[in-house]
């Protein structure tokens, strides 16, 4: 807050960042029947979002108490800092079968051009050496790229081989393009569910909040100021969190729904 305060230009470039993301989600569904939501609109009942299933990539116990649906861009800079957060989660709460992850794809085509093939290389790591190499490819694309489009497209091949696949088989599956589909449906899905930027995310309770915990969570949502990042849906089971919120303020959140 104090350098929003302090540098004129920042919410200015906050604006433009938000205009640009906005264009992206609407040219990459231009022409397409799946139209953004109204982001005025105050959702009432619960998300429209696919069910979690075995098809997802899950990090942790599918039968958690927090289930939490991240759809994110491997090339935004504020996902590669949300995926050191979410490995910080999975060792505090994952581990003991609290909090289970899981992962879907929303390249921003016109801020990231590169996130779209990126997110088919994750596929294509996936096919060929499963579920490990799936969240290894993930993890060394985040650490080790830049962001911003920064990314030498034949590093890719050889995050693979270290991911444990054949690269051969990696190269091949790529340049197939066979996973294209796949990626723009978790896309459709994450602009079904609400999402405007990445990283967008969703928790899905395994049972409905209390009264004292939904009073509990609202008054720390609004006593710092983060109305604009959280909602509690009113079903009593879902809780939608926009933006790379920081470790501290997860554990709250978590710490509120698993007392």
């Amino acid at each position: 807050m104090q350098e929003q305060k302090q540098n004129s230009f920042i919410p200015a470039a906050i604006l433009l960042a938000g205009f640009l993301i906005a264009m992206s989600i609407y040219f990459t569904n231009k022409d397409k029947n799946v139209v953004a939501e109204d982001p005025n609109i105050i959702p009432e009942v619960s998300i429209n979002m696919k069910a979690v299933s075995e098809e997802d990539h899950i990090l942790g116990n599918p039968e958690a108490p927090i289930v939490i649906v991240e759809f994110s861009d491997t090339e935004c800079p504020y996902c590669k800092i949300f995926q050191t957060t979410m490995n910080s989660i999975i060792d505090s709460y994952g581990k003991e079968g609290k909090v289970a992850w899981v992962y879907r794809h929303f390249p921003l085509d016109m801020l990231h051009s590169k996130a779209r093939k990126e997110s088919e290389a994750t596929e294509c790591v996936n096919e060929l050496g499963g579920n490990t190499a799936f969240w290894k490819m993930l993890d060394t694309i985040y650490a080790r790229t830049p962001g911003n489009d920064g990314l030498d497209f034949s590093k890719l091949s050889e995050f693979a081989k270290e991911a444990g696949v054949d690269v051969d088989d990696f190269n091949s599956c790529l340049a197939s393009g066979r996973y294209a589909g796949l990626v723009e449906s978790h896309f459709q899905d994450g602009v079904k569910a609400g999402a405007r930027g990445t990283p967008y995310n969703i928790l899905l309770l395994k049972d409905t909040l209390s009264i004292s915990k939904e009073s509990e969570l609202n008054t720390y949502i609004m006593k710092n100021g983060l109305t604009e990042n959280i909602m509690v849906y009113s079903s009593g089971k879902e809780i939608s969190l926009n933006g790379a919120l920081p470790f501290g303020i997860m554990q709250a959140v978590f710490d509120i729904i698993l007392k």
